[in-house]
């Protein structure tokens, strides 16, 4: 059952904090940090005044700008004013367009909302390293993780930091310099609910989605962020991945930002930004490759890869068959492809690599035979010219191409030479 509120949760509640969610564990972070603030205050008063002096301010600033945006409610006085306007300036959130971000305390002190195991050596640790931890999390990974190892390394004059588990969703590894406290290495992953995500990326979603014609009504579905910074880099960098559904789970969408750009984007094509001449064209590939005729088109959807420089259209049609076409900054790709999964049955490894070597010496007259039709009507195009190249680590798979030209095919195929799937360019 729960126990009855307190006066001073009740004040949070009002005024300018009635719009924030205040839980169990808001609160337990509140206590922690007055608890802190009371331990600061005695052991330290003449330490750092300028900074306690300027946290107050900070207080007072944020609640009074709150208080004119919206009237505060009249309400009983409470005893012990100032440890209120503590708590209430501590639970305060900084707003980021209209969503609550980060406490004002987590901004001031990053420090204070480190979580540590029991048992570290927290002494290998200088305020600089604790506030280059605690702001790296913060800011990169957006969460505070629990610190479960401190470790130094002499040989290579490095202070180890270890965040949650290995084998969980959320962990981070930090290396700093044992003698300036910088930052040497990260790495860190994690995963969040799309209600966890920062405002500035959500805010993005509709208008990317529409740049590329998609439905700017997919929604966020999950989210996954890793982090990373190599020896000799300045800074760490975070890869954030948005996937996106629609209310039926039949369309997807899919954004990635480093750090707050986004370098990817993925998603449905509306109707009417389907292109009839591609749409034409992958039909007829589809009928060159199978035999069959006028197949309906399943799903249209685009991604564009300002990283890579690549921009692709991919059509999925009935009885899975698809083409992807694609311009990048190597030229145009091109393929099409039989995605049915035909299963073979294997006793053993002996005849699995029975299997492949059938694979690899079909003979080449069988496959230009199968191929060449097909790479005709789709191209325009006569194989004869090319010269065919096997590869023995990728049994099923062969390569056409012109000793004076970049331009190649590979073919992948069964065991009796059928064709399984095309792709010109962007090999």
């Amino acid at each position: 059952m729960r126990h009855k509120d307190e006066q001073w949760e009740k004040e949070i509640r009002k005024g300018p904090f009635a719009s924030s969610p205040f839980t169990e564990d808001h609160k337990r972070k509140v206590l922690q940090q007055v608890e802190w603030m009371k331990k600061s205050e005695e052991g330290s008063k003449g330490d750092r005044p300028e900074e306690s002096s300027r946290l107050s301010r900070l207080f007072r600033l944020q609640v009074n700008n709150a208080s004119h945006k919206r009237r505060p409610r009249r309400g009983p006085l409470v005893a012990g004013t100032g440890a209120l306007v503590i708590a209430a300036g501590l639970f305060l959130w900084i707003w980021d367009d209209g969503q609550l971000v980060k406490p004002v305390i987590e901004q001031v002190y990053p420090t204070a909302a480190l979580q540590l195991s029991d048992g570290l050596n927290t002494n290998l640790l200088t305020d600089k390293m604790k506030r280059n931890v605690a702001t790296t999390m913060r800011d990169d990974l957006g969460k505070q993780l629990k610190i479960t190892k401190v470790e130094d390394l002499p040989v290579s004059g490095r202070i180890y930091v270890e965040a949650g588990n290995e084998s969980e969703k959320e962990y981070a590894q930090i290396w700093l310099d044992a003698t300036t406290g910088n930052l040497r290495e990260v790495g860190m992953r994690r995963e969040m609910q799309p209600s966890e995500l920062e405002h500035r990326y959500l805010r993005q979603v509709p208008s990317l989605l529409q740049s590329i014609g998609s439905t700017p009504t997919l929604k966020p579905a999950s989210v996954q962020r890793f982090v990373s910074m190599k020896q000799g880099e300045l800074e760490p960098i975070s890869h954030t991945t948005l996937a996106l559904e629609n209310e039926t789970g039949d369309g997807y969408g899919e954004i990635v930002w480093h750090q707050d750009k986004a370098v990817s984007i993925t998603g449905d094509l509306r109707p009417d930004q389907v292109s009839q001449a591609a749409l034409a064209d992958a039909r007829n590939a589809i009928e060159a490759l199978s035999g069959k005729v006028n197949l309906d088109l399943v799903r249209a959807s685009r991604s564009k890869d300002d990283e890579l420089g690549k921009d692709t259209v991919f059509f999925s049609f009935k009885d899975n068959y698809f083409v992807q076409m694609t311009e990048g900054k190597a030229g145009m790709g091109y393929t099409v492809g039989d995605a049915n999964h035909y299963e073979q049955d294997f006793a053993d490894w002996e005849e699995i690599e029975a299997y492949y070597q059938e694979l690899y010496n079909i003979q080449e007259s069988l496959l230009r035979g199968e191929v060449e039709p097909i790479i005709k009507k789709i191209f325009k195009m006569d194989l004869q010219a090319y010269k065919l190249h096997r590869n023995p680590d990728h049994p099923g798979m062969v390569t056409f191409e012109l000793e004076s030209s970049k331009d190649v095919f590979q073919v992948e195929y069964r065991e009796d030479g059928r064709i399984k799937m095309i792709t010109r360019g962007e090999l």
